[in-house]
């Protein structure tokens, strides 16, 4: 595979990983009462809905080229959380929303790759191998986008999460803190301590399924 096929694959991923994780927390949104986001067009998966021009298109293909771990981000759903029945409990369910879609949809790339895999480590298929390739990727790219999200950081997803369980004087400091949430994932992401996490996610995961392994090492996806 030429390097410009694989980029283009991983982009194409990468759109679709974004358009499932913006089109739960709108749809999510929608059924807690509000549907500011669903009145905007975001209940979708057409990625044309949810692009922003940094985090979609330049920040994904720059990843790509460097060989770097491909993710990037959408246009932030838009929310009232007056609108929601439960403000509290409605603003962690659709935080949540977005990072679980993901992990629905990997869990549903492991669920196939496990009922064919003694066809696929058999098989010498150019187009099958194409097809894993496209697979493994979207396993991938699907987890680390769930796990970047869930790190409890503002803007991201976790944040959220942990917004709605804090009260009192730890609410109130992790407001001071939203401020400079943005500068402490620049640091994260500076220091590489997102390899160690995914590291530690895919050793697991690997261990789990041990059969994915193999399946990524025909496919060429790891060595």
């Amino acid at each position: 595979m030429t390097d410009i096929f694989r980029i283009v694959i991983q982009f194409a991923v990468v759109l679709f990983a974004i358009s499932i994780h913006e089109s739960a927390h709108a749809w999510v949104a929608d059924r807690c009462g509000d549907p500011t986001a669903k009145l905007m067009g975001r209940v979708t998966l057409n990625p044309i809905a949810h692009i922003d021009l940094i985090g979609t298109i330049i920040f994904p293909i720059l990843l790509a080229v460097m060989g770097a771990p491909v993710f990037g981000w959408a246009k932030p759903v838009m929310v009232n959380p007056r609108n929601f029945r439960n403000r509290r409990r409605d603003g962690m369910l659709v935080s949540a929303a977005g990072p679980i879609s993901n992990i629905l949809v990997a869990l549903g790339v492991i669920l196939l790759l496990g009922l064919f895999n003694n066809p696929i480590m058999q098989s010498t298929s150019t187009s099958l191998a194409l097809l894993i390739k496209i697979a493994t990727y979207l396993l991938m790219i699907n987890i680390f986008l769930a796990v970047f999200n869930l790190i409890p950081i503002p803007p991201l997803d976790g944040s959220g999460i942990l917004e709605g369980l804090l009260k009192g004087q730890a609410l109130v400091m992790f407001e001071k803190i939203k401020p400079y949430g943005f500068f402490i994932l620049l640091l994260i992401i500076y220091t590489h301590a997102l390899d160690s996490i995914a590291n530690f996610i895919f050793t697991i995961l690997f261990k789990t399924f041990p059969f994915l392994i193999f399946i990524m090492m025909k496919a060429g996806v790891v060595g």
